[in-house]
């Protein structure tokens, strides 16, 4: 990783020499200690990064987030306290309060109808009225390097029903959206007040046991299949370093609501592109871009009922798709067309052993470039 001034993004490190966790900044080959470097430069910002999480600087607000940014620029060169990235072991970064998976991609949508609904229309009358989503499980939510363990559950098989690992162990590349400032219980967010409540983004990878998901998931939707594990990246990148990566999202084709219509606010379109690795091997390069569903969108419908927000909530986009696909089981259209891989093998869905990277770029003003960092994992086996 070697990231400019541009990205800045935020995590929680400690060193050998130093084990207490704390918060980081991740600059070039180097990651800034925040609580030394403001103890030394600007005292009144020391509450903010104290802690052993990033979970106070989210609370803190926008005004806060600027306000660091902003030093953070100058203290790069005028004393900042800085180790070597290769020093540090990564943490996760902030207590996962709630989590919501989204499926905002037209394409992911419309590919899996396809596969599982051949005579019907592939997209559900609802799809393209409001941001369809699950209620996913925090206490599942991992750092990136984490061994994902194969999870065991219920799948129908031509014998009838049995329970066993999955056989059909996914991946899903996804943008997750880490809030910051709460809301207020009966008080929805509207779409302008997005960037007052979320404080950035990381990578996400919602691994997927499909067989134990196709079985369960009707009428109530994913449990299971989902909830053993979701990987996050060890870096928050913040809103403010996608200035030059918004853009519009594309044209709705059925009228939205009120609380959902984005014509005439901000645009949070964004201009991403994932990599998807497995083994080393890239599979896919799918774009955010083209997601249907904003951020801002996300986050007014899963507050438009009068939920309140935490800090510390996180909210997933879905599975990027797009020119390119971003799971298993479109790669492989659902197991029928096996992935090449360079050793000669193949692959349909996940075995044991398989490591899999996703990492994620946008354009940053003047030519640079924004680097979301990566999230990895491999696969183990069930004890």
């Amino acid at each position: 990783m070697n990231l400019g001034h541009q990205t800045l993004p935020y995590g929680v490190f400690s060193t050998a020499a130093d084990p207490r966790p704390r918060v980081g900044v991740a600059y070039g080959d180097r990651v800034v200690d925040l609580p030394a470097t403001v103890a030394a430069l600007d005292p009144s910002l020391a509450e903010f990064v104290a802690g052993p999480s990033l979970d106070t600087l989210l609370a803190a607000g926008r005004d806060v987030w600027n306000r660091l940014r902003t030093s953070l620029a100058g203290w790069l060169t005028d004393g900042a306290a800085v180790v070597l990235v290769d020093d540090v072991t990564m943490h996760l970064p902030f207590t996962v309060a709630d989590y919501v998976d989204f499926y905002a991609s037209e394409q992911h949508a419309t590919n899996l109808g396809r596969m599982f609904r051949p005579d019907q229309e592939p997209l559900t009358p609802n799809w393209k009225h409001l941001p369809i989503g699950y209620h996913g499980r925090a206490g599942t939510v991992v750092l990136s390097g984490t061994e994902i363990v194969r999870p065991s559950g219920q799948r129908r098989v031509s014998g009838g029903i049995e329970y066993g690992p999955s056989q059909r162990l996914d991946i899903e590349a996804e943008l997750g959206f880490v809030v910051g400032t709460p809301s207020r219980l009966g008080a929805p967010v509207p779409l302008d007040a997005f960037e007052e409540h979320v404080f950035g983004v990381c990578l996400v990878n919602d691994w997927s046991a499909r067989d134990i998901q196709a079985w369960e998931y009707v009428p109530l939707g994913p449990f299971l299949g989902k909830s053993f594990a979701t990987s996050i990246s060890p870096w928050v990148v913040p809103l403010a370093a996608f200035d030059h990566a918004r853009v519009s999202p594309p044209v709705r084709t059925s009228p939205l609501q009120p609380y959902l219509d984005d014509e005439k606010t901000p645009a949070w379109g964004l201009d991403i592109r994932f990599e998807i690795r497995l083994n080393g091997h890239v599979l896919s390069r799918p774009a955010f871009g083209g997601m249907y569903w904003t951020g801002a969108q996300m986050l007014a419908h899963l507050t438009a009922n009068g939920a309140s927000l935490r800090t510390g909530d996180l909210y997933a986009s879905g599975t990027v798709s797009g020119d390119e696909c971003g799971s298993l089981i479109e790669l492989s259209w659902n197991g029928q067309n096996p992935i090449a891989l360079p050793d000669g093998g193949t692959r349909t869905f996940l075995t044991d052993g398989d490591e899999v990277v996703i990492s994620a770029v946008a354009p940053g003003a003047d030519g640079a470039v924004i680097h979301l960092g990566e999230v990895t994992g491999r696969i183990g086996s069930r004890p």
